[in-house]
Formats: structure tokens, C-alpha cells, sequence
């Protein structure tokens, strides 16, 4: 229990070394540097300067909070066991007959991925049937919808509740640093050329000049990175974890297999209303325990080609997927051009998979 306490403290220490360091650059930038201005002509380029970094701080702070308070959300009950199948579970040794418990369980669950070897994907920590896209958090030990990573810089898990907000995050963090480096680099310059006159004590505003566009510098390169990798995972609608362990589908492991378009995976993130994208409000489409898939929504079409072909229909009902399809508020992305292809008689009275 100590050892746990222990472990719960030191977790906040980045977000404190974070929160440390955003408290200094506000007070070197607003005190040091425009506030004890040396000339006159240059008080209303201060002003100027005051305003937008505000902003962008405010922006910053908001989003940075939202990240790390707002709880990861987990899967809902109807992905729990009942009480008879959980004790059933548990009593039975056979790894196949606790399958096929799973297997009824899961047979009205909106769930299309599996294992790599084909199996109901279950938590037995939590005791529950993982939603698509759903991971067991060892840290917060939970399981997370939508889980990307555990980001100690927050100390919280980004997943469906929060990566809008992870996003936006490091998104106005990008601009703070970028905003202080630009407007602090002509005063780095005077400063380290000794150029511009004393303000105050000159030793001591030329320490604050020249470490925060430093800092600035040096954080905006590493959050550059970041964030242009987190924006071509939005556009491919993939997490970090399915992209270095594509998602089991059907048909095999897809890493493609819930991308509907660069501009419908954004705004399954950000959701239809423009005007929300950019505030740390919670906005994303879907409840985070399914998702609209290419590989189960077929042109019409394509249905009869498997019952030409023998070896493509044995390959398909290997694994057996429920077949209740997305309600229309959590599938419209798919409503315009897109259509739901209902399973028949029998794919519904397969048992294995």
C-alpha cells in the first residue's frame, strides 16, 4: 500500500516539472521582458505582445488541464459477464470452453476484432469483453476505450475521452512555444550582443531572455514531432497502439481497417460542428465502444462473390462477428455513402470462430 502511494505521488512529478516551467516562461515573458520594457516607442509592441500570448496561454492551460483531469472512460456494462457466465468462466480449465462462454457472451456486442489467434479479446483483470479498440491500462489499471498511450507528462490515459484534448494540447503548446521563441529572438539577440540598454538589473533580465528562448526553442522542436505524428494517425484514424499491432478483423490483421477517409476521421475526432474544433470540449463522434469499419460495411454487390467462391466463403466464416449493426447515431459517418450489408441465415448460425 506504501509502495502504491509512492508510486501515485511521483507520478505527478512531470506534471509539476511541466506546470513548473509554464509558471517561470509566464513570469519571464509578462514581467522580465514586457513589463520592464526599456524605451517608450516600444510599449505598445508590448501590449500587443501581452495580448496574444495570453491567449495562447489561456488556450494552452485549458487544454493541458482538460488532459489531465478528465477520466479515461471504460467500457459499459453490457461488456461485463454476467454473473452466472463469469462463474462458469472461472471454473472451466479448458481454454476452449472458456471461449465458447465468451462466444455467447459476445454474440450481441457490436465487437468486429479479435486476438491473433482468433480469439474473444477478454480482460481478465477488469472481467470484461474489450470493445474494439479498447486496451487494459497497467498503470491506471483499467481498460480505456479508444487507448492511444499513458502519457506521464499528464499522467492520465489519452483514449477516447481525451485525445481531442491531447491534440488540442499540444497543438497550443506548438503555438505558445513557437509565439515566445519568434517574439523573444530580436531581445536574444541584443541581449547576447549587448546591445539593448539595462533593464533594471541587466544580469538579471538577460538570465530570463536568454534561457526562455531556449526553452522555447527547445520544447517547440521536440512537440513539433509529436504533434505532426498525432495528426497523421487522426488522418489514418489509427491509434499508437494499432499502429505498431495492426487490429484482427475478419479477414486477418488491417491497419487501415477503421479509416473512412482523411476528413471522416477527423471529424470522428473533432466531430461535424467546425465551430467546437478548436475549444477543449468534448465533441468526438460515438460512445468509444464501437466504430464505424470499412471491413464490415460491403458494396452489395461484392455480397454474392463469396458464395462463388468455396475457399473465400470457408476462409470468412472461420470467425464468427456479430451482426448488429452501428445505430444511426454512432454510423453516420457512413449514412451518405456507405450501406449496411446484413448478415444472412447462415453466417448467423455459425457457432466457431
Amino acid at each position: 500500500h506504501v509502495l502504491k502511494c509512492c508510486q501515485k505521488v511521483l507520478a505527478w512529478v512531470p506534471v509539476a516539472f511541466i506546470a513548473l516551467v509554464v509558471a517561470w516562461s509566464y513570469y519571464a515573458y509578462v514581467v522580465e521582458l514586457c513589463l520592464c520594457s526599456p524605451n517608450s516607442y516600444l510599449y505598445f509592441i508590448a501590449v500587443v505582445y501581452l495580448v496574444v500570448f495570453h491567449l495562447s496561454f489561456f488556450m494552452f492551460v485549458w487544454s493541458y488541464w482538460k488532459t489531465i483531469f478528465t477520466s479515461p472512460a471504460s467500457p459499459s456494462n453490457e461488456f461485463c459477464l454476467s454473473k452466472a457466465d463469469k462463474e462458469q468462466y472461472e471454473k472451466e480449465e479448458r481454454p476452449e470452453s472458456q471461449q465458447e462462454i465468451l462466444r455467447r457472451a459476445a454474440k450481441d456486442l457490436p465487437i468486429y476484432t479479435t486476438t491473433a489467434s482468433r480469439a474473444i479479446r477478454y480482460c481478465d483483470r477488469c472481467q470484461l469483453i474489450k470493445p474494439d479498440r479498447c486496451h487494459h491500462c497497467s498503470a491506471c489499471d483499467i481498460c480505456v476505450l479508444k487507448m492511444d498511450h499513458h502519457c506521464p507528462w499528464v499522467n492520465n490515459c489519452v483514449g477516447f475521452s481525451n485525445y481531442k484534448f491531447f491534440l488540442l494540447f499540444l497543438m497550443y503548446s506548438l503555438l505558445y512555444c513557437l509565439f515566445v521563441a519568434a517574439t523573444v529572438l530580436q531581445y536574444f539577440i541584443k541581449f547576447w550582443t549587448n546591445e539593448l540598454p539595462d533593464v533594471q538589473n541587466a544580469t538579471h533580465a538577460k538570465f530570463h531572455v536568454l534561457f526562455l528562448f531556449f526553452v522555447a526553442a527547445m520544447f517547440f522542436i521536440s512537440i513539433l514531432s509529436l504533434f505532426s505524428y498525432h495528426c497523421w494517425l487522426v488522418s489514418k484514424n489509427r491509434s499508437t497502439i494499432e499502429t505498431f499491432r495492426a487490429p484482427t478483423f475478419r479477414n486477418g490483421p488491417d491497419k487501415n481497417g477503421f479509416s473512412l477517409g482523411c476528413s471522416k476521421n477527423l471529424r470522428e475526432v473533432f466531430g461535424d460542428e467546425k465551430k467546437y474544433w478548436l475549444l477543449p470540449i468534448f465533441t468526438s463522434l460515438g460512445d468509444g465502444c464501437n466504430f464505424p469499419t470499412r471491413l464490415v460495411i460491403m458494396d452489395p454487390e461484392q455480397v454474392t462473390v463469396p458464395s462463388q467462391n468455396e475457399p473465400a466463403k470457408s476462409s470468412v466464416t472461420n470467425q464468427s462477428f456479430p451482426t448488429r449493426p452501428l445505430s444511426e447515431s454512432q454510423n453516420r459517418l457512413l449514412s451518405s455513402d456507405c450501406q449496411w450489408v446484413e448478415s444472412g441465415p447462415e453466417e448467423e448460425s455459425v457457432k466457431t470462430g
